[in-house]
């Protein structure tokens, strides 16, 4: 089989190898690759400038979804045939991050998805709703269940809820997505006239220029007539938060998802008190429990991921540097 690996820091250390076809081994699955969808994160680790530096050489990438083609003798979860997406974390099926394998991360320090064929623990994919081709289905594994897990199993998202969801991000529009599936009322913000509008098309009640409304918090706050949202996706880092705060109603969430907007900057702890406001961080993205529900409500609603443009598996180069100019409005995909 063919793989993508990379050997040192850099897009051009990328190399094309040929592997043998993987075996499964106890209690592990291998399945046949259809589509791989990019993160952020994913750039970060083959550049170097991860948080964490991973052993090499290492196949990158951690959201595929597939055919499972081989099982080990006792795998009961699934059987060859099934279509299936890959967990982020292969060591976390349920509960708080503390249960969670720190280990079993796809795409670093495991290997990751870049591959003709991967091996996979039976415990670490989950059946994808019927309704989505396999370049849609590949896109959740990350930025759907980060969504999700912030806003439905942390946040307890309700009916009637107000959501601010920043920018147009991966994160973004899956937090739109599900925040109008739960009957949830939407704002949304972003520097780009084009982009505001496709996210009124998507749903969102109000929008927020905050290139042009640099203090947008006060904005938002305005259209709800000044209670203030129940739940903030901030994507934006330590200069969004700010603005987050401001927005946010006291009682309050606010859900830490990113720093595209930098990672330094003040923050006051004294207004989060003062708010009353739950601040927490999802960085770790959701247990598989997360993503099975997740996927219910997508198979029940019919929901339609938003991908932005498909790139043949081996033009991972060009489908980095387009991620990495962030115009895209949706998920970058890799179709095998």
């Amino acid at each position: 089989m063919l793989a993508i690996q990379v050997t040192k820091p850099g897009l051009n250390n990328l190399q094309l190898v040929e592997r043998p076809i993987p075996e499964p081994r106890r209690g592990e699955v291998v399945m046949r690759v259809g589509a791989a969808a990019l993160n952020y994160r994913d750039l970060e680790v083959i550049e170097g400038s991860y948080a964490i530096a991973y052993d090499v050489p290492l196949i990158p990438l951690s959201d595929a979804v597939g055919e499972i083609v081989a099982v080990s003798d006792e795998v009961r979860r699934v059987k060859i045939g099934d279509r299936v997406a890959s967990t982020f974390w292969q060591g976390w099926i349920d509960g708080a991050f503390e249960s969670a394998d720190t280990t079993s991360s796809l795409g670093g320090p495991l290997d990751g998805v870049l591959a003709e064929y991967i091996r996979l623990s039976s415990e670490g994919v989950v059946r994808v709703p019927h309704h989505l081709s396999d370049e849609q289905a590949a896109t959740l594994p990350c930025a759907a269940v980060t969504a999700w897990h912030a806003l439905v199993t942390d946040g307890h998202l309700a009916a009637g809820d107000s959501v601010l969801v920043e920018g147009s991000g991966s994160v973004s529009l899956f937090a739109l997505q599900f925040a109008l599936l739960a009957g949830a009322r939407v704002i949304a913000t972003s520097s780009s006239k084009s982009k505001l509008e496709r996210l009124l098309t998507l749903g969102a009640h109000a929008t927020v220029n905050y290139a042009e409304t640099p203090m947008w918090g006060q904005e938002v706050r305005q259209l709800t007539s000044n209670r203030g949202v129940d739940h903030v996706i901030d994507v934006g880092g330590p200069e969004s938060f700010q603005q987050a705060l401001q927005a946010v109603r006291p009682g309050g969430q606010i859900s830490i998802i990113g720093y595209l907007g930098g990672k330094t900057g003040t923050i006051n702890p004294l207004e989060i008190f003062q708010q009353q406001v739950t601040v927490r961080g999802t960085v770790r993205v959701g247990p598989r429990k997360s993503f099975e529900d997740m996927n219910r409500a997508i198979a029940t609603n019919k929901m339609h991921p938003v991908v932005d443009k498909v790139f043949v598996w081996t033009e991972i180069r060009d489908a980095l540097n387009y991620m990495r100019i962030q115009q895209n409005f949706g998920k970058i995909v890799l179709a095998f």
